[in-house]
């Protein structure tokens, strides 16, 4: 979906850290900067890091929720450890989740735990913390234990027989196979086909990224130029920045932001298995192929172009639908959910591709439509690429609501 960058946890934890809404909302905005860091020091690729996030921040409403009893429980009692440090809590279920998921950062993991659980009283409160933490760490990986992430992928590339084709492995095929969080299966909102390559359609999505899109490009303006790098970057970090805009609001309770983030990263991994199911079900061709084979698309309009290449480095895996409109899609609709009929806050996140600078918006729909507009800017993905993507992201988003914000906000 994107390039990651070498940044170590701590750099890239202090350039998320300066785009945050407030300085400290609670432990768990807190933690989600910190296990950021340690996933995208990782270096793996946008949707395992996002299926890591989906079942740490599952964890940690478990363990948060066993402590307070503000929800109806879930896979712990609710309520279950009353009593206990729920900061203690939230760190063990981080580090029992990320040590199990993220072996090769341990170190980085142990540091953070260690460093968290020094600021928490030792005794019977901080004990009890870390028991219900690693209980719910442990319940949900049993739970996802079968999820499919693992499974040996038959992708076959198309070729015949003899002739050479580029011999890197596209990214995440067996992804279509995973069990979902939320959706009944990983095609329940797969979109129909792109447009035909004889459409008007086609000719349009053609012509519009053959222009804005080219790593020259005389009609992309310099502010389109900054989108595009802005949101090159695709790791789970730059979308949870959006998301403590709200997490950060005075007056949250830290079980009500667990649940939040909860929500938005079990739909942001239902987004991932969505998109790849459909990806790899229409096989559909980037910019960059279809633009330098321009006269082979049977459309007259269509101009061949031999020798055009994107802005950014082409992901690897197929163009429909748009991978990051559906997450920013997801992001939004949960985001509109939570808020209700309150006024929305001013969305903000960080950028590492854009040299760690900040970028607002007023609304949700306005954050959406940059990230849609970005993949064009970028060179990498058609407009009804984007637009569909953003529809499967609100529908997902809507599931993710209703399974978890509507059915607990009559309880606060």
């Amino acid at each position: 979906m994107g390039k990651t960058t070498k940044l170590t946890v701590r750099a890239f934890a202090l350039v998320l850290a300066a785009g945050a809404a407030g300085a400290r909302a609670d432990a768990v905005t807190d933690w989600d900067l910190t296990s950021g860091a340690i996933i995208a020091d990782s270096r793996l690729g946008t949707p395992p890091a996002i299926r890591v996030t989906a079942l740490v921040h599952t964890a940690v409403y478990e363990a948060v929720n066993a402590v307070t009893g503000r929800h109806p429980a879930g896979l712990l009692p609710a309520g279950r450890a009353a009593g206990a440090s729920v900061d203690a809590a939230v760190a063990a279920a981080h580090r029992a989740t990320l040590k199990r998921l993220l072996p090769a950062q341990q170190a980085a993991i142990e540091a953070a735990y260690q460093a968290a659980l020094s600021k928490i009283a030792d005794g019977p409160a901080r004990d009890a913390g870390v028991a219900a933490g690693e209980g719910a760490a442990d319940a949900v990986l049993a739970l996802r234990a079968d999820d499919g992430a693992g499974a040996p992928h038959a992708y076959r590339p198309h070729t015949t027989a003899g002739a050479y084709v580029p011999t890197a492995t596209p990214a995440v095929p067996q992804w279509q196979q995973r069990k979902p969080w939320l959706m009944a299966s990983p095609g329940q909102f797969r979109p129909g086909p792109p447009p035909a390559l004889d459409s008007d359609a086609w000719a349009r999505d053609y012509d519009e990224v053959r222009a804005l899109g080219g790593r020259v490009s005389a009609r992309r303006t310099p502010e389109q130029t900054g989108i595009a790098r802005f949101w090159e970057y695709s790791l789970p970090p730059i979308y949870h920045g959006v998301v403590r805009s709200v997490a950060s609001l005075p007056g949250r309770e830290i079980t009500r932001n667990a649940r939040l983030y909860a929500a938005v990263t079990q739909a942001m991994d239902d987004a991932m298995i969505g998109v790849f199911d459909a990806k790899y079900r229409y096989n559909f061709w980037r910019p960059v192929t279809a633009i330098r084979n321009g006269d082979l698309d049977g459309h007259d309009a269509t101009e061949r172009d031999a020798s055009w290449v994107p802005l950014i480095d082409v992901p690897m895996h197929p163009e429909y639908p748009g991978a990051h409109s559906i997450l920013a899609s997801v992001v939004g609709t949960v985001l509109r959910a939570e808020i209700g009929a309150s006024p929305m806050p001013v969305l903000r996140t960080t950028s590492p591709t854009a040299n760690g600078t900040s970028r607002s918006w007023g609304s949700v729909e306005e954050f959406v439509r940059e990230v849609s507009d970005a993949r064009v800017y970028e060179g990498v993905h058609f407009r009804t690429s984007t637009e569909v993507g953003m529809a499967m992201g609100r529908r997902i988003g809507e599931l993710a609501a209703s399974r978890h914000l509507r059915a607990t906000h009559a309880s606060e």
